[in-house]
């Protein structure tokens, strides 16, 4: 708990933030180094869904990637494939581990992310904009509303972090 106070002065003493200024959000949470945005949804397993009229993006979470390092490798599936809530759709190979990745929502892949295959730090350095896995047509947008929202999602990663 000292560690974590400590370290929170600190980045608070020396205006360190990851945090970037993003129009598309309208605020955001920064709890020990993560970055939480508003106007995004939040799965329990760190994913992250931003839902814009027909179509839902998806990423890993801030707080996920800070947990696993440095990104080395990203596997994603293919446009035309479906992906089931809660069903893995990815795989994330850091330094420390590799983690699969699971859909928040149902749908189909409309898109994915091609830049990830050359450059798969981009979700270390952007995790909420450059960094975003796939695009997908979600077939039960109501999945949607089981999600986090920011605040629910902040307390749930500093009460997972207690734990640890």
């Amino acid at each position: 708990m000292a560690m974590k106070l400590w370290a929170s002065s600190t980045a608070n003493a020396i205006k360190l933030s990851r945090t970037k200024a993003a129009p598309l959000f309208s605020f955001s949470f920064t709890r020990c180094f993560s970055s939480v945005l508003g106007g995004l949804k939040y799965s329990s397993s760190h994913e992250w869904v931003k839902h814009e009229g027909k179509v839902a993006t998806i990423g890993i979470t801030d707080h996920a990637q800070n947990h696993l390092g440095e990104v080395v490798f990203v596997e994603l599936p293919e446009s035309g494939q479906t992906v089931s809530k809660g069903g893995g759709f990815g795989a994330v190979e850091s330094v420390k581990a590799t983690s699969d990745v699971n859909s928040p929502i149902s749908g189909e892949v409309v898109e994915v992310n091609a830049n990830l295959t050359g450059n798969p730090g981009l979700i270390n350095s952007s995790p909420y904009e450059d960094g975003w896995m796939i695009k997908v047509r979600p077939s039960s947008p109501s999945e949607l509303d089981e999600l986090m929202g920011p605040a629910e999602y902040t307390k749930f990663c500093e009460e997972e972090d207690a734990h640890h």
